[in-house]
């Protein structure tokens, strides 16, 4: 039994998305059948726009999403028919070396996310004979779609499911950065460089960890203006002046942190962290880049003699069965901003306006909404 779904697919490197009609398999073994509500328009699938981490295509883009469960598969267990539920890009069995000791975001199962295939190389999207992968097993870039029961999280049903889609990739990706894999804590001084829809949520976490000096680094004004309004102490388009004045604030000691979620890293900007940074302190990447380009170069001396610390995070080290539900119940509270963060909405046929606007320094999140 197969149903039809209108998707967002990508063809090849330095093409658009084109808007296609797929063939969609129903749930099997382990797998829900989900109808998204929302998608963000998240930088990464830039990345396989350009071609510089490239999937396999073809491929239904789209990795940030919210929905409804309208079908469960033989032996699902995690969810059922009409929950609520937000998806997560790394999906999480729970049992493997990772999941079991705390570390969801590093799960097996997140092996074939670029491939878009199921684990077992199987694919749920098809056009006559031709397979189509789905964005981190996800695809959210689509009107509904397969996808194991390991990749949602039951969420609060009473929560708008088109802002609690930002909590499936950019909110906890960006606050735990800040919180878990940058360690932020009270009284010290963070540079963020790179305020899109995941540095954003680095400033929320590095505010909520109580952070006395939070420094953001980015050319674009809607962006630095942004950060102010979310808790940032200092905004600067240079990181030449923002160095300066991080050195001024903390009496020539440096900053603590130095974060880097800027769209695409390159040697510039984790050659600026790596100096912003003072004994003991950490820089943090999450960012990326074409993984055939290095771009980390950096005194081995520097790092030994204070003491410093680089690091790659994924997912903001955050574990996504724990964490997409608390920082939807901060938002609940009044304490984490959604509603905030979202620019502009789409529809799916405006996705790639959506992202020539992200590509404009237009936004800080866009939305698919789709239709209802």
């Amino acid at each position: 039994m197969t149903i039809t779904t209108k998707a967002a697919v990508l063809t090849g490197p330095g093409k658009p998305f084109e808007l296609v009609e797929l063939d969609l398999d129903e749930p099997r073994e382990g797998e829900v059948l989900i109808k998204y509500t929302a998608a963000g328009l998240c930088h990464s699938d830039l990345h396989l726009t350009d071609g510089d981490l490239p999937p396999r295509y073809p491929i239904v883009g789209g990795h940030e999403g919210s929905g409804i469960i309208e079908a469960v598969g033989p032996g699902v267990t995690k969810v059922k028919v009409g929950d609520h539920v937000v998806c997560s890009f790394i999906p999480n069995c729970g049992t493997c070396r990772y999941c079991s000791t705390g570390r969801q975001n590093l799960c097996d199962m997140g092996a074939t996310i670029l491939e878009g295939s199921m684990p077992d190389g199987s694919f749920r999207f098809h056009s006559g004979t031709d397979n189509f992968g789905a964005m981190c097993m996800l695809g959210t870039f689509s009107e509904r779609a397969t996808i194991s029961q390991h990749s949602v999280v039951k969420v609060d049903d009473w929560l708008p499911l088109e802002k609690a889609v930002l909590v499936g990739c950019g909110v906890p990706s960006g606050w735990g950065t800040s919180v878990y894999a940058g360690g932020v804590r009270a009284g010290d001084t963070v540079v963020i460089y790179g305020i899109g829809g995941l540095g954003i949520n680095a400033v929320q976490g590095a505010v909520s960890a109580g952070a006395k000096y939070v420094v953001v680094v980015d050319p674009v004004a809607l962006k630095r203006d942004t950060a102010i309004k979310f808790g940032a102490t200092h905004a600067f388009a240079d990181p030449v002046e923002a160095a300066a004045k991080v050195n001024e604030l903390t009496w020539g000691q440096g900053a603590d942190q130095a974060l880097i979620l800027v769209g695409t890293v390159n040697e510039e900007v984790v050659t600026h962290a790596a100096a912003v940074i003072g004994k003991g302190g950490t820089v943090v990447i999450t960012g990326l880049a074409d993984p055939t380009k290095l771009t980390v170069h950096l005194s081995g001396t520097d790092l030994v003699l204070n003491q410093k610390t680089i690091k790659g995070t994924l997912f903001g080290s955050a574990n996504p069965q724990y964490d997409i539900v608390k920082l939807l119940r901060l938002y609940d509270a009044g304490q984490l901003k959604l509603d905030e963060l979202i620019t502009q909405t789409y529809t799916l046929d405006e996705v790639n306006e959506g992202y020539q606007d992200l590509r404009d320094g237009k936004n800080i999140r866009g939305v698919i909404i789709h239709d209802s």
